[in-house]
């Protein structure tokens, strides 16, 4: 009996120091550190903001030989919603324009020039590139002879563009926009609209 007992309390005490140290294996040691997978640590290009912009922009007047060209600049506003690699979002701008030009006895300038638009891009982390595309509306001038008049035209924009995030608030962008302003019956009574391509590069500052 005494071997018996003895045997026993062997094992009961084996029995006893091995789960000891299957806690300690399970619970003593510090567990493997996570790692957050890339697409979490990425760029977000969602929420407001706000922005400036300078370029250039030149084009031709329909039913005249005139192609205005000149520098412009301005303000742009916008909001981006965010899923995935994919950007949605809305902006609208505008600008101050010096594009002119003459053609025979008619100087026919575009003073100023908006849009409102739709953006649909994809982003490489802290890289998006896009389509645009909306509304457009501006004012084309004729002047003739110390007469002039105006008209404010609405037509359509379409653009791509590349924007750059510098940290976690500001971004520069790069764009080329194409705007066809609708025509207008002038004193030339000629139906005159402005066409014209521009390339701008600004920043933006996200909220």
């Amino acid at each position: 009996m005494n071997r018996l007992a003895f045997g026993a309390i062997v094992a009961a005490a084996t029995c006893i120091g091995a789960s000891a140290q299957a806690a300690d294996f399970g619970y003593g040691r510090q567990p493997a550190p996570y790692t957050v997978n890339q697409p979490l640590n990425m760029y977000s290009w969602a929420g407001p903001y706000l922005g400036a912009n300078v370029g250039y922009a030149w084009g031709d007047v329909t039913n005249n030989g005139a192609s205005p060209s000149g520098p412009a600049g301005g303000l742009q506003a916008g909001y981006n919603w965010q899923s995935g690699p994919l950007v949605f979002g809305v902006e609208g701008d505008i600008q101050a324009s010096g594009a002119d030009d003459t053609f025979a006895a008619w100087k026919f300038s575009n003073p100023w020039f908006g849009t409102a638009r739709g953006r649909v891009g994809y982003a490489l982390n802290n890289i998006l590139l896009y389509a645009t595309g909306g509304l457009a509306f501006g004012s084309l001038k004729g002047e003739t002879l110390g007469l002039s008049e105006s008209h404010t035209s609405l037509g359509w924009t379409i653009g791509l563009g590349a924007e750059v995030a510098l940290s976690q608030n500001w971004s520069a962008k790069a764009e080329y926009l194409y705007v066809d302003l609708s025509n207008s019956t002038f004193l030339t009574g000629l139906q005159h609209g402005y066409e014209f391509g521009m390339l701008r590069v600004g920043v933006n500052y996200h909220f």
